[in-house]
């Protein structure tokens, strides 16, 4: 008999993000509140950050809001979102850096694999890297096993994969 397995990961699409900046980015250009105020937001992807910047605390804190809702239309988990402090920065100015947390981290990783076992499933679950492999000899217990890490808040967007 076969076995059947699936992977658990968490990602984000940086297009989706890059778009939803962008729209979000036009927002504050047509906004009477933001007016010289040089706003602006980046995307990082190599460091897996969104750099949040504009004249004072409380215009950081509304670029942060009109992001997250432009993430959120785009069909965007906030889960992975976890915004840094908002820091004072040269001229006047605030700054405020939002990491996209891309894999699964280890400790959350052991976190899943724990909450698998001790639910008694005939499963075997394995951390490989930022993602975990799940398999079992039964397409149900796989099914169950999805269905017990739905309906977990673990504080993060998981997305099951490569279900064979």
């Amino acid at each position: 008999m076969a076995d059947y397995s699936f992977d658990i990961v968490s990602k984000v699409d940086t297009n989706l993000i890059e778009e939803s900046i962008s729209v979000a980015l036009k927002e504050i250009t047509n906004r009477y509140d933001f007016k010289d105020s040089n706003s602006s937001m980046e995307l990082n992807t190599k460091d897996n950050e969104i750099k949040l910047s504009s004249a004072d605390d409380f215009k950081v804190k509304s670029l942060y809001d009109i992001l997250l809702t432009r993430l959120s239309k785009r069909g965007i988990s906030l889960k992975n979102f976890q915004p840094g402090k908002i820091e004072s920065a040269l001229g006047g100015t605030a700054k405020q850096s939002v990491k996209i947390q891309q894999g699964i981290p280890a400790d959350k990783a052991k976190e899943i694999v724990r909450i698998i076992k001790d639910a008694k499933i005939k499963v075997n679950a394995s951390i490989q890297g930022d993602q975990l492999r799940v398999t079992s000899k039964s397409k149900d217990d796989l099914q169950a096993t999805m269905a017990l890490l739905k309906g977990k808040d673990l504080g993060l967007d998981l997305q099951f994969t490569n279900y064979r």
